[in-house]
């Protein structure tokens, strides 16, 4: 048990039989009354953002998610696959888990699975991927300094903002956190 005076950011607890995740707290003493906790955590299975205080003293049941990192193999609709490189265990996972990061996934590409009770909640990309561009407008010649963007496909169907110089064929380095361009490789 862990009580809220105790949260700290990246923790993840039971509140009213959810499991979430502390995104930001703040102990809070005020002048007049008691002390509490306002805090704003994210429900790990809807992904709802909830902000609420509590008192320092309530207590609540730490929950243990466990990551783990798996090959992704393959889609066949609305099923994706993916495979423990130690134990060569195949998932299927449902697109309401994976659709944050399919975006940036493409086969044979390393991803981390967050299991909880032994049942998959979501599919993270990894941080920074390198993906080919495969459709965008050609560069302006000597529009290369200007802060302009222009969208970009790449090879995995997402359409990301990328300066004017990048071309077709280009592979570039993007931010899946964000969805940003970086680099181009």
């Amino acid at each position: 048990m862990v009580t809220a005076g105790d949260f700290r950011k990246g923790m993840t607890v039971e509140i009213d039989g959810q499991v979430c995740l502390i995104v930001d707290f703040q102990h809070v003493k005020p002048g007049k009354g008691a002390a509490f906790v306002r805090t704003k955590y994210k429900n790990v299975i809807t992904g709802a953002v909830v902000e609420r205080t509590f008192n320092p003293t309530e207590k609540f049941e730490e929950v243990h998610i466990e990551r783990r990192d798996m090959q992704y193999l393959y889609n066949d609709g609305n099923l994706y696959y993916f495979m423990d490189m130690d134990t060569y265990e195949q998932y299927a996972i449902g697109s309401d888990k994976v659709e944050d990061a399919i975006p940036y996934l493409k086969e044979n590409m390393i991803a981390t699975l967050e299991f909880y009770k032994g049942e998959v909640i979501s599919v993270s990309p990894p941080t920074f991927v390198e993906l080919q561009v495969v459709e965008t407008e050609p560069g302006v010649r000597g529009n290369t300094v200007s802060g302009s963007t222009k969208p970009a496909k790449v090879e995995t169907g997402a359409v990301i903002q990328v300066p004017l110089f990048v071309n077709q064929g280009d592979v570039i380095r993007i931010d899946t956190r964000t969805g940003e361009y970086m680099e181009r490789v």
